[in-house]
C-alpha cells in the first residue's frame, strides 16, 4: 500500500490544484471555439493547446528549460515573432483598397481611440489605489485595444516585459473573439437602414502605386517617428516582396510556410502564460477587462467615425466597416462582411472593409511607435 501511495502521490491527480483545473478547462474551451465553433482556429488552437501542457502537474515544459519557455524566451521577449508575422501579415496585405478609397483611413485612424483611452483608464485605477500600473504598464495595456496580437506583444517586450505574458494573452484572445465581441457593438451603434448602405465600387489601382505606396509609408514614418519603424519596416517589406513581383518565391514563404511556422511557436509560447500561478491573478483579470473595454472602444470609435463622416461626404460609407478599423486583419474585415450580408443580403463589403482594416494595422504600428517614443523615455 505504501508503494502504491508513493506511485499515486507522483501522479499528476495527485498534484493537481484547483487553479489549474480552471486553466485546463479554459484551454479545452479555447480549443471548443476553435475546433466547434470556428473561431480563428489558427491563433486558439495552438494558445489552448499551450495553455493545456502549461498547466499539467509536475511538467516543465512551460518554465525553466521547458520547450514552451524557451519559446516564449526566445521569440516573445525579443520581439523575433511579432516581427516575423507583420512580414508575414506585409506579404499577405493588399493596399488597394485603402489607396482606392483614402477617406476610410479615418476610419482605421478613429479606431485607435480604444488605445489612448484606456491607457487614462488604467492610470485613474491606479490614481484609485484600485490598480498598481505605471505609465508604461497603461501604454502597454492600451495596445491591446488595437487587436494586433504581434504589436501587444511587441510594445509590452519594450514597455512592461514583466506584463508581457498577460498582455499577449488579452491581445489574442480578443482577436480571436472578434466574430463574437465585435457584432453586437456594431449593431447597438447602427440602423437597419445604416447597415444596408451598399458602397460604390472602388477605382482599379496600378502596380506602380501599390509599390510606392509601402516605401513612401516606411520613410515618411521612420523619419517622422523612428521608434515605429520596426513593425511597419517588416509591413512594408513583406508588402514590397507581394507587390514587385520579382520575388514570388520569397513572398509566398512570407505568406504561407514561414508565417505558418511563426503562428504555431507564438500560439504556444502565449499559451503558456495560461498557467495558473501567471494567470489567476488580480492584475491579470485587470489586464483583461482593460483590454476589453479598448477593444469595445476602438471598434465603437471606427463606426462612429464612419456615421460622422456620412453627414459630409456624397458617396455614403457603410458604417459598418468603420468596425474593421481595429487591426485583426482580416477576420474584422469579415465580420464586417458578415454583418453587411446579414442586413442587405446582395451587399458586400469585404473589399470596402479591408480598407480600415489595414488603415488600423498602420495605426496601432504608428500608435506603438508613439507610446514607446514618448513613455518608453
Amino acid at each position: 500500500m505504501d508503494a502504491l501511495a508513493v506511485i499515486l502521490g507522483d501522479t499528476g491527480f495527485a498534484q493537481i490544484t484547483a487553479g489549474q483545473v480552471v486553466m485546463i478547462g479554459i484551454g479545452l474551451t479555447l480549443l471548443y471555439l476553435a475546433i466547434v465553433k470556428g473561431f480563428e482556429p489558427l491563433l486558439l488552437v495552438p494558445v489552448g493547446f499551450g495553455g493545456i501542457l502549461a498547466n499539467i502537474p509536475g511538467v516543465d515544459i512551460a518554465t525553466g528549460e521547458g520547450l514552451l519557455n524557451l519559446l516564449y524566451q526566445g521569440g516573445l521577449e525579443t520581439s523575433i515573432f511579432p516581427l516575423l508575422i507583420f512580414m508575414g501579415v506585409g506579404a499577405l496585405t493588399d493596399f488597394g483598397p485603402v489607396l482606392a478609397n483614402p477617406k476610410t483611413i479615418l476610419l482605421g485612424a478613429a479606431a485607435q481611440i480604444g488605445i489612448f483611452v484606456t491607457v487614462l483608464g488604467a492610470i485613474g485605477l491606479s490614481l484609485l489605489g484600485l490598480m498598481d500600473f505605471s505609465l508604461a504598464d497603461a501604454a502597454a495595456i492600451g495596445i491591446i485595444g488595437g487587436a494586433d496580437g504581434p504589436t501587444a506583444i511587441y510594445v509590452a517586450s519594450k514597455l512592461a516585459p514583466d506584463l508581457l505574458g498577460a498582455i499577449a494573452v488579452a491581445a489574442y484572445s480578443y482577436m480571436a473573439l472578434v466574430p463574437l465581441i465585435q457584432p453586437p457593438i456594431v449593431r447597438a451603434l447602427t440602423t437597419l437602414e445604416e447597415r444596408k448602405i451598399v458602397m460604390a465600387q472602388v477605382r482599379k489601382v496600378s502596380k506602380a502605386e501599390k509599390i510606392l505606396f509601402p516605401l513612401l509609408l516606411l520613410l515618411l514614418t521612420a523619419l517622422l517617428l523612428p521608434s515605429a519603424a520596426p513593425l511597419l519596416g517588416m509591413l512594408c517589406f513583406g508588402n514590397v516582396m507581394r507587390e514587385c513581383g520579382v520575388v514570388e518565391r520569397l513572398s509566398e514563404t512570407a505568406q504561407n510556410a514561414l508565417i505558418n511556422i511563426v503562428t504555431i511557436l507564438l500560439g504556444l509560447a502565449v499559451g503558456s502564460k495560461l498557467g495558473a500561478e501567471y494567470f489567476l491573478d488580480w492584475k491579470t483579470l485587470g489586464i483583461l477587462a482593460l483590454g476589453m473595454v479598448a477593444f469595445a472602444l476602438g471598434t465603437a470609435g471606427g463606426v462612429l467615425m464612419a456615421k460622422l463622416l456620412n453627414l459630409f461626404v456624397k458617396d455614403k460609407v457603410n458604417p459598418i466597416i468603420g468596425a474593421a478599423g481595429v487591426s485583426a486583419v482580416p477576420m474584422a474585415a469579415r465580420v464586417s462582411n458578415r454583418l453587411g450580408l446579414e442586413a442587405n443580403p446582395g451587399n458586400i463589403l469585404l473589399m470596402h472593409a479591408m480598407g480600415p482594416n489595414v488603415a488600423g494595422v498602420i495605426g496601432s504600428a504608428t500608435a506603438a511607435g508613439i507610446m514607446i517614443a514618448y513613455v518608453g523615455s
